[in-house]
């Protein structure tokens, strides 16, 4: 199955199943409510947890809408937290002259406030800091979990989505550099574990301006799906909805004012985001270093 997440043209947002037809509304808030705490996808993974197939009703009788007539949101808006791993390809390791990888290293935290949703715009904040895109699959939890062992990691997974892990290079610390606001676009659609059979025969691409940059086979992986949920669960409680992003591939580079960057895995859809520098600043922080944007540097040798 396909889901998303959408805002109905009366302002009401819900979690739905995409469709040959159209989407089928699943969860969704009321009319003229007030907050409602979580999102409807957040409710909805909490309710069915990693069982998104168990509906309790015909697809039938649910309320069918036009995707035409809606816009789709990140399909998590609001998760408790973005897990993201660092140095996770053997190529991007060797890119980015680094000594160590994601098994030294362990994850990182983005912002969820940095969420964006697809078709959106990566909002760039300073006029003269290097800004890197970096495409990756991303994991959606589908319930509550603590300390899994790695052979039970897939039964808390409820689907896959693209994400963008946008960054600032330099010294700064890395949950800084990746969470502005706008830097993780994510989307469109969580496609259902159900729905792939082996992620490692599954082909990652993006491009920037139509530009292929990076290209990869998801079985390169230094850590796999299932020590990453685990890993990640013997960090912290795992919440329906949180995010984990497996890392990037080689060929990051910098992303400019105007351009825009596309995110594709075929089995799980298309992310497309566009760049904007309008309202950059100067960056008040040192942690510039050698990577001024105007220097256009390579992609070697900088600061992950």
């Amino acid at each position: 199955m396909k889901l998303l997440s959408f805002s109905r043209p009366d302002g009401r947002i819900g979690a739905g199943l995409l469709t040959g037809e159209g989407v089928r509304v699943l969860e969704q808030n009321p009319l003229n409510a007030e907050e409602t705490g979580w999102s409807p996808m957040r409710r909805l993974l909490h309710s069915r947890g990693s069982n998104l197939l168990s509906l309790n009703t015909s697809i039938d009788d649910l309320e069918l809408l036009h995707l035409d007539d809606l816009q789709i949101l990140a399909p998590v808006p609001d998760p408790s937290k973005i897990m993201a791993a660092p140095v996770n390809y053997r190529d991007h390791q060797v890119e980015m002259d680094a000594h160590a990888q994601v098994g030294a290293l362990g994850l990182f935290l983005k912002a969820p406030s940095s969420i964006l949703a697809p078709n959106g715009t990566v909002k760039l904040p300073y006029l003269d800091r290097r800004f890197d895109q970096e495409a990756e699959l991303a994991i959606v939890i589908g319930r509550v979990a603590s300390h899994l062992p790695i052979q039970e990691a897939a039964s808390v997974i409820a689907g896959y989505t693209l994400l963008l892990d946008m960054t600032m290079r330099g010294d700064e610390d890395r949950s800084t550099r990746k969470s502005f606001d706008t830097f993780t676009p994510m989307g469109p659609f969580i496609v259902t574990t159900d729905e792939i059979d082996d992620l490692g025969r599954l082909s990652l691409k993006c491009s920037v301006d139509g530009r292929i940059r990076q290209h990869v086979n998801l079985a390169d992986l230094i850590w796999g799906v299932p020590e990453l949920v685990s890993y990640a669960s013997s960090i912290t409680k795992l919440m329906p909805g949180d995010i984990i992003s497996t890392g990037t591939p080689a060929g990051v580079g910098p992303v400019m004012d105007s351009q825009t960057i596309e995110v594709e895995i075929a089995e799980i859809g298309k992310l497309e985001v566009n760049v904007s520098s309008v309202g950059s600043t100067a960056c008040p922080t040192t942690g510039v270093g050698r990577w001024e944007i105007s220097e256009r540097p390579s992609t070697e040798n900088i600061v992950l």
